[in-house]
């Protein structure tokens, strides 16, 4: 009820507001003779009320919400009163003649109006904004310095002087950039560049560093980071560009640092048309849909606009879960729910023949070396032949590309889940040769994800919070890592180079030091690595080497036509040789034989085992 008497009241004032600025420009125009013009200015209020009430009605000026009036409230009343004014000074203009009326008073009108009505609405603004600031008197708050003076830095010191309740007070920005030295943004100043933040934060008073550079790279995060924590200053983030995909900064998506900030590169410039050109208005089944990298590719896939999604995967906790969010985030995309393993090639035939995908993605695969150590059926069985499956049925029902997921491990193999990943890749390799004219099927290979189920910083955190210690194999292992929305972009990306029989190897960047990465989770968690939380060195697991490689030594590289996408030189197998080792290698995952199957790996892959006992 009450909401509906402030919109009626709202309707009543913008009304007469709007028919007042008539007479005011009839006062401001014709001064004192304006009394002489009296019956002249009631007809032109009579006739021209009935245009500004429909066209308040028409914008809904009276729903707008005057206490936290926009730029884009102002910009839609701007357009009702331009679409009143323009129209009745041509008209006025034409029959002066006749009216009597000055040429200037509707443009005069104009005028008025805009100040009158926009000028209430932001003055109704500042008095709940100083009513929100008023009650926050006397309360704690903290005063922040905001590291990065760019948009994402406007932003949020915007909401902050909006939301005094936050209990967040802005002072100032920091920025590296020449341009903007002393420079002010809402009000507050550039103090000076990052490298001077003890002194600046200690000037200014801060107690607390929000770190708002969504796209720079990791390094200068971290630079922040230490000279925070050498001050003694709490230090936040808002999220990187991967996560703010809608360009909106809140308050509410201020977190504290994680690692994913420390290693960040700059964020992927992805060629759009060309993704799109595959994915749009196209059939999409994403296998593994519910686990960490087939669900990213759901997400960045159904920004692509594609007809359907059919999400497949084993695990239905997980696929329930990434339905949910796409009912949530994407109501308009059709989507379908199955659940089944690749393994399974009646179950895949039955989806290829219900829903016919024109594009696959295929992310099931176990990839956990350890456990795959341990149970190397299982690795044949689902990453080989649940591959096999998926290229058979996809050139039988001529789907138009076909992309896998690959993994580093697959280059001179030491472990039976990268040498299963490595036969993976021959047979979409031989799946290539087979291929009919429209048809593309395509590797890419990538290391470590952070962040993805079973890897290794969520498994440092767990050590952490049971208070230690955190468990390090060596002190010299090093691996390449990569996001997760960074590894899924770039796969997309990838599929759409349409070489067939590629195998994509993405630029990684440089590898990292696990133990590094460890002092990074332990000190990100608020402790010091040796004094709070110790690291303890288990030695190298079976399987296992010191640092992966994205290529064998004789594949090599050829540059693509994206800077972070390269293509490795083919390195599948005769075809005849292909298919006998398979069966060999079936037949030993069959009769559960660990010996035969490591035995035919070698078969397969000459390099398999050779490097493991060079680099541990």
């Amino acid at each position: 009820m009450k909401v509906m008497q402030r919109v009626q009241q709202k309707l009543g004032l913008d009304i007469l507001l709007w028919i007042c600025a008539a007479v005011v420009a009839f006062f401001m125009r014709i001064d004192l003779p304006f009394l002489d013009s009296k019956r002249i200015i009631f007809w032109f209020v009579l006739l021209t009320a009935p245009i500004k009430i429909g066209l308040v009605f028409l914008f809904q000026l009276h729903r707008q919400s005057w206490h936290r009036v926009g730029i884009r409230d102002l910009y839609q009343l701007g357009w009702a009163i331009g679409l009143y004014t323009v129209p009745i000074y041509l008209l006025n203009f034409t029959l002066v003649q006749i009216t009597h009326i000055p040429r200037s008073i509707p443009l005069i009108e104009g005028g008025v109006a805009l100040l009158a009505l926009g000028g209430v609405r932001l003055m109704t603004r500042v008095y709940f904004e100083r009513e929100d600031a008023r009650s926050f008197t006397g309360r704690s708050s903290s005063r922040v310095l905001i590291v990065g003076a760019g948009e994402a830095g406007i932003m949020i010191a915007r909401e902050m002087l909006r939301h005094p309740s936050s209990g967040l007070e802005p002072v100032g920005f920091l920025d590296d950039e020449p341009a903007k030295a002393n420079l002010r943004y809402m009000g507050l100043p550039v103090l000076g560049v990052i490298d001077a933040l003890p002194r600046l934060a200690a000037k200014a008073g801060a107690d607390q560093i929000l770190i708002a550079l969504p796209s720079v790279a990791g390094r200068v995060i971290r630079r922040v980071v230490d000279l925070a924590q050498d001050s003694n200053l709490k230090y936040r983030i808002i999220p990187g560009v991967f996560e703010i995909l809608s360009g909106k900064v809140g308050i509410s998506q201020i977190r504290d640092v994680d690692l994913e900030d420390l290693l960040r590169r700059e964020p992927v410039k992805l060629h759009l048309d060309d993704i799109s050109g595959y994915l749009e208005k196209r059939t999409v089944l994403i296998t593994g849909a519910g686990g960490s990298i087939g669900s990213e590719i759901v997400r960045q896939v159904a920004r692509f606009q594609p007809t359907r999604v059919v999400l497949f995967g084993r695990g239905e906790n997980s696929v329930f879960l990434m339905a949910q969010e796409l009912r949530r985030m994407w109501p308009e995309l059709e989507y379908h729910n199955v659940i089944g393993d690749v393994r399974d090639k009646g179950k895949l035939e039955e989806v290829f023949l219900k829903f016919a995908p024109q594009v696959v993605f295929h992310a099931a695969a176990h990839k956990h070396v350890g456990l795959m150590e341990q149970n190397p059926d299982e690795a044949v069985f689902n990453n080989v032949k649940g591959t096999k499956n998926l290229v058979e049925l996809s050139l039988e029902f001529r789907v138009e590309r076909f992309v896998n997921i690959s993994t580093d491990k697959a280059v001179n193999p030491t472990s039976v889940m990268g040498a299963s990943k490595r036969i993976a890749e021959y047979v979409v390799e031989w799946a290539a040769g087979k291929a009919l004219p429209g048809q593309v099927f395509v590797s890419v290979r990538f290391g470590n994800v952070l962040g993805s189920r079973g890897s290794v910083v969520p498994l440092f955190k767990e050590q952490i919070k049971a208070g230690g210690p955190v468990l390090v194999t060596h002190p010299d292992m090093t691996r390449y890592f990569m996001t997760i929305p960074e590894a899924a972009q770039l796969v997309l990306q990838a599929g759409g180079l349409g070489t067939n029989g590629a195998v994509y190897v993405l630029d990684m960047g440089e590898p990292v030091k696990i133990l590094d990465l460890a002092k990074d989770v332990i000190r990100l968690s608020g402790f010091e690595a040796g004094l709070d939380i110790d690291i303890v060195f288990t030695g190298a697991q079976p399987g296992e080497k010191l640092y992966e490689e994205l290529l064998t030594q004789e594949e090599g590289t050829t540059s693509s036509k994206y800077a972070k996408i390269f293509s490795a030189k083919k390195t599948g197998m005769p075809e005849l040789d292909l298919e006998l080792g398979l069966n060999e290698l079936f037949h030993a995952a069959q009769i559960r034989d660990a010996n035969l199957i490591r035995a035919t790996f070698k078969k397969l892959i000459p390099s398999f085992g050779v490097f493991a006992a060079n680099r541990t």
